[in-house]
């Protein structure tokens, strides 16, 4: 084991239980918890998102952001449109309150990016 001195400072928030548990671990065991870590954020971040494609949308990318999720989409005319896709559009959309106790999406749009695979 290291000196205990020398150990990083846990991040804010993270449940004092949890980090004593983890000071506690192998690195073989650390790795094992970081991976099965990020495995639980995806399933959250795939099962709680969201944003979903509107009609004649295509989502390219989401990045989730403190406060904001990041949405790059394409958009598609209904027919007869020689310029289509348009975009891809950067949009900032965050959850916002409503005066009855729901909350909905706010979409901002940022403008028009380039992509990778361009």
């Amino acid at each position: 084991m290291t000196d205990s001195s020398d150990a990083p400072t846990p991040p804010e928030g993270l449940p004092d239980s949890l980090a004593s548990e983890l000071a506690r671990l192998t690195p073989e065991e650390l790795r094992n918890t970081i991976v099965h870590a990020q495995e639980l954020l995806q399933f959250h971040q795939e099962t709680t998102s969201p944003i979903e494609p509107g009609p004649r949308e295509d989502i390219i990318r989401v990045t989730e952001h403190e406060g904001y999720t990041e949405v790059v989409k394409q958009l598609s005319c209904v027919e007869g449109c020689d310029d289509c896709p348009h975009g891809p559009y950067l949009y900032h959309v965050s959850e916002e309150a409503r005066p009855e106790g729901e909350t909905h999406l706010h979409w901002t749009f940022m403008g028009e990016v380039s992509t990778d695979d361009e």
